[in-house]
């Protein structure tokens, strides 16, 4: 591996190696181990051989930063970009994309024939392929690996997962020869403190040397203290940074959980000074060049904080007051970020220590530990190759842990890969248009999802083997060999003979009353009423002193069986859930008249270019001619309410036009009829109408002032304006591109993308 000015790790050659004898590989990793240099082996040869190599990254972020890290290592020409809003020298050799893009070139939609779009591709790297366990867009992954040519080598990159030899396995079985390299070596190794609030001027090691929870921590005291004084009002995160600071163990990551905290803690710290006269110089003049690029940002509040050498990092920020960060940050010249974990998803932001708030976290049912997935891609921000010779990662005590679950967390392994496969409308379209039915099942059968199903059914099938145990421990064996049948006829006629005795008696004790002798036909019931009594006497169960035992055991069993059935069919249930989904969201098609025996109809091809949350809810709208006579403003505040997700805060009511109300009021029942429907089939895929951003999109589109429209807004951050503005742009390109659009709508839409996209909402 001549090509590196350094000498490779032992896992990076050995995946070296077997992209060179032309297989596949899965590369699991720490973070900060150095996978990148893998896929750069393999960019290398894509440049000797002359042929293309597609790089996929989770997020547009990350493949822009990729893009110009890329561009300056291998020149400009050789380099492209494709994020969906973006497209720069889309034929070059090697081809930054978001995984979406490249999932959607192997369907052959937006971007033309497959043929076409894959021409010369040898390698397609999969940054990130953990991101299967994302519960909104793990699916991409999945189709990708599965619809992805056999002749082109798939290099997956992935963190430490429990399950790497699983996914490699795979991967093998429904594309080509597959190789796992797995390694949990950290080229810069990792210490862990913990921060007592009882001893606030020290970090704590974590760990004894054997390994063992250090015996000096002492857990936190519940919030509230004696006196009813509420303890959350003391923050400690100016004392934290101070200790990090005199321990020489900055620049730091200090990851929370929210936004609000992430501003307020990096106010609270701007006056510790963190950085030298020369460097606050240092950072005026690059942040005056900055500015000059982006001049919307001048004037921002924040900037006097970058000065200190503290910033904050999270969604709500502008992209280019992050990029910013960023750049600060990578030269050293910030030394603490407050981020939110998103943070932690792959941008290059090496530090020398992370600190993580707490390893519980709020969420809509309550408070949860950190899988130790989340806690592994946080602590691993740490350490930085070449320059430390060990990363510090701190947890901070809080009520809601106990020191033995950090130290638990810490030690503990990696989670697994879970398959968040799930079949939309646009996947069902798309698949029929290529294949018949069976082939469709087919494929749908060799998703991870239906791969892994034995792992995923474990604490079923678990519950299976206690059931078998539970029956086998209950085997009861009867010493005069009587059968349980044996005991059910035994059973029957005992209770014949009680009852038609009692029966008897009664007749015996009103002939008596009356003085009457007893008629033939009484005497014959009496008759047999012993004959039944001989019968029952004649089963060994009658004089048996293990009856009862016998009973109970054929009682509980029953039990047991019938749980074993449920789970059976739970069972079978899960292992065809894939398949069923697919079959219902045929259903929906059909009754829309989007599939006409098992092919797609004009709306259904058009339907199956659409990339959304819901595609059949979508292409309705369009084809309801609703949009048709809409402003470009108007039809930008229609799209931004149907893009846009629910909210969890609460922000303020501003009122957009009447057109763009009457218009939703009618997509409403569109809304309605589609839910109704779901809803008979559980169908789950989401349908939004929320105007949130609405008046916001409208007012921007029609010329106003960016400060104009975030003025009524001061508690939803400029970020989140700029995502739900550049997700409606996202929806608006499409209709410039699939087929079957009216004309006029295509012309709308492109004058409302050309009215949006102006700064700060067209910079990345």
């Amino acid at each position: 591996m001549s090509e590196f000015p350094f000498e490779l790790d032992d896992f990076q050659k050995e995946a070296c190696e077997i992209i060179d004898k032309g297989e596949s590989v899965v590369v699991c990793a720490p973070t900060g181990a150095g996978k990148t240099v893998i896929a750069q082996h393999a960019i290398n040869n894509a440049l000797k051989e002359d042929v293309r190599i597609f790089y996929t990254t989770p997020l547009k972020a990350l493949s822009n930063q990729k893009f110009y890290d890329f561009c300056e290592q291998y020149g400009q020409d050789n380099v492209g970009l494709l994020t969906g809003d973006t497209t720069i020298n889309r034929g070059a050799q090697i081809v930054i994309m978001t995984t979406e893009v490249f999932r959607n070139m192997l369907y052959g939609t937006n971007f033309g024939a497959v043929a076409d779009n894959l021409k010369d591709v040898k390698y397609v790297v999969l940054d990130e392929v953990h991101y299967m366990n994302d519960e909104q867009r793990g699916t991409v992954w999945e189709e990708s690996i599965i619809y992805c040519p056999t002749n082109i080598q798939i290099i997956a990159l992935s963190a430490t997962v429990a399950n790497g030899q699983e996914l490699t396995d795979w991967i093998n079985t429904v594309h080509s020869k597959t190789k796992l390299v797995n390694t949990d070596f950290r080229p810069v190794p990792l210490r862990y403190y913990y921060f007592d609030s009882s001893q606030p001027f020290k970090l704590l090691p974590l760990l004894t040397p054997s390994g063992q929870l250090n015996t000096k921590i002492r857990p936190e005291k519940p919030q509230w203290a004696k006196g009813g004084r509420d303890k959350r009002k003391k923050s400690y995160v100016k004392q934290i940074i101070s200790n990090l600071y005199n321990q020489d163990m900055l620049p730091a990551i200090f990851f929370t959980f929210s936004r609000k905290k992430c501003d307020e803690q990096m106010e609270k710290c701007s006056g510790l000074e963190l950085n030298t006269k020369e460097e606050q110089q240092k950072i005026r003049e690059f942040i005056d060049e900055f500015i000059a690029d982006n001049p919307h940002l001048y004037g921002n509040k924040n900037i006097e904080y970058l000065v200190q050498g503290v910033a904050s990092h999270h969604a709500g920020l502008l992209p280019a007051w992050k990029n910013l960060v960023e750049k600060l940050f990578q030269q050293g010249l910030i030394k603490v970020v407050f981020a939110t974990e998103t943070l932690a998803a792959g941008i290059n932001m090496p530090a020398r220590s992370t600190v993580i708030s707490s390893v519980s976290k709020r969420t809509d049912s309550g408070h949860r530990m950190l899988t130790a997935n989340e806690f592994l891609q946080m602590s691993g921000r740490a350490g930085r190759r070449g320059m430390d010779e060990v990363g510090y990662v701190t947890v901070v005590g809080t009520s809601f842990q106990s020191p033995e679950e950090v130290a638990n967390l810490v030690q503990s392994g990696s989670n697994p890969l879970e398959s968040k496969f799930s079949p939309s409308y646009s996947m069902v379209l798309n698949l029929l248009q290529r294949f018949d039915l069976d082939e469709s099942k087919e494929l749908i059968l060799k998703s991870f999802g239906y791969y892994s199903s034995d792992y995923r059914l474990k604490p079923i099938l678990s519950m299976m083997d206690n059931y078998d145990k539970e029956l086998k421990e209950r085997s009861f064996v009867c010493p005069y060999k009587q059968t349980d049948e044996d005991l059910f006829k035994y059973d029957r006629i005992r209770f014949l003979y009680v009852q038609n005795r009692q029966t008897y008696k009664k007749i015996l004790s009103q002939e008596k009353k009356r003085k009457r002798p007893l008629s033939p036909e009484v005497i014959e019931f009496g008759q047999r009423n012993k004959e039944e009594l001989k019968q029952m006497q004649a089963f060994a169960c009658d004089n048996c002193k293990f009856y009862k035992k016998h009973t109970k055991n054929i009682e509980v069993t029953k039990r047991i069986e019938t749980k074993k059935n449920q789970l059976l069919k739970e069972i079978e249930n899960q292992k065809d859930i894939y398949w069923n989904k697919f079959l219902s969201h045929r259903k929906v098609l059909e009754e829309y008249g989007y599939l006409i025996n098992d092919y797609p109809t004009e709306k259904g091809k058009t339907t199956s270019q659409i990339r959304s949350e819901n595609e059949l809810y979508l292409a309705e709208i369009i084809f309801s001619g609703l949009l048709e006579e809409l402003t470009p403003a108007q039809l930008a505040g229609v799209i931004c309410a149907i893009t846009t997700e629910d909210l969890r805060m609460e922000i303020p009511y501003v009122p957009f036009s009447e057109q763009v109300r009457k218009t939703l009021n009618k997509i409403r029942n569109i809304k309605r009829k589609l839910e109704k429907i779901q809803n008979y089939y559980n169908i789950e895929t989401p349908l939004y109408i929320n105007p949130y951003f609405s008046s916001m999109i409208e007012l921007w589109a029609e010329g106003a002032e960016w400060e104009t429209i975030t003025g009524s807004m001061r508690d939803v951050g400029e970020g989140d304006i700029v995502r739900a503005f550049k997700r409606t742009v996202d929806v608006l390109r499409q209709l410039t591109v699939i087929d079957n659009i009216p004309e006029a709508l295509v012309f709308t839409a492109r004058e409302a993308i050309e009215k949006i996209m102006r700064e700060p909402v067209n910079v990345d």
